[in-house]
């Protein structure tokens, strides 16, 4: 089966609406995926439906918040690792204005290579390593993560990188609801408002996901 064909049942499934276009681009990154894999560990081995649902189908369930949100918010994706969910969603919105997070070098090259391999503009890749102490050079109205740290870790580290009112969405699994009460005992309990809990069902799987969306006081 087809990449098109699994990305397209996929999307389907979750009543999300790409163009061909966009289809294209997250084919050809997938492809260019499959190929980097083979000399390096870019993501977890597993078949192409697997893959397609765990990888692309996953980050792409943000795609209705950010629909949501102003055309010029800029989105931070931390740990981008493989460009999971940051690059996919620029895939999926080529005017989103996007900065892909990654200290290793190996992940950053493959970033580059497949930015420059779809002709992707207003993206940019930042070869550093995101901590709490991080020295604030910008700021992100739109900041999240797929396995960067707990709740708790993850908001201190977005706090000098967010603006007030800036979105923090912490993709998680079904043990979201311990980190919000770590984070409720936390000192961040001040300094970021929780917003919503958007919850989603992979298509093939039937893996819950959580969207959990925290606002930066202030």
């Amino acid at each position: 089966m087809s990449c098109e064909t699994i990305l397209r049942e996929g999307l389907a499934a979750l009543a999300i609406d790409l163009d061909d276009q966009a289809v294209t681009r997250l084919c050809r990154y997938f492809a260019e995926l499959a190929k980097w894999s083979k000399k390096m560990n870019l993501v977890a081995r597993g078949d192409d439906r697997t893959i397609i649902e765990t990888h692309f189908l996953d980050s792409l369930t943000m795609l209705p918040l950010l629909r949501r949100q102003p055309a010029d918010h800029r989105l931070l994706d931390i740990g981008s690792g493989a460009g999971f969910p940051g690059l996919a969603l620029k895939c999926a919105r080529p005017e989103l204005p996007t900065t892909l997070a990654e200290p290793r070098q190996k992940r950053v090259s493959f970033l580059k290579h497949v930015i420059r391999t779809l002709q992707l503009p207003g993206i940019e890749v930042l070869p550093e390593r995101i901590e709490p102490d991080h020295p604030a050079q910008a700021q992100y109205p739109l900041i999240t993560s797929r396995a960067f740290a707990d709740i708790p870790a993850f908001l201190a580290a977005c706090e000098p990188l967010s603006p007030p009112g800036g979105l923090v969405i912490c993709m998680k699994g079904p043990k979201y609801e311990e980190e919000i009460a770590a984070w409720r005992n936390s000192p961040l309990a001040d300094r970021f408002r929780l917003g919503a809990i958007e919850t989603h069902r992979l298509p093939f799987s039937g893996k819950e996901r959580y969207l959990v969306i925290f606002a930066k006081q202030g």
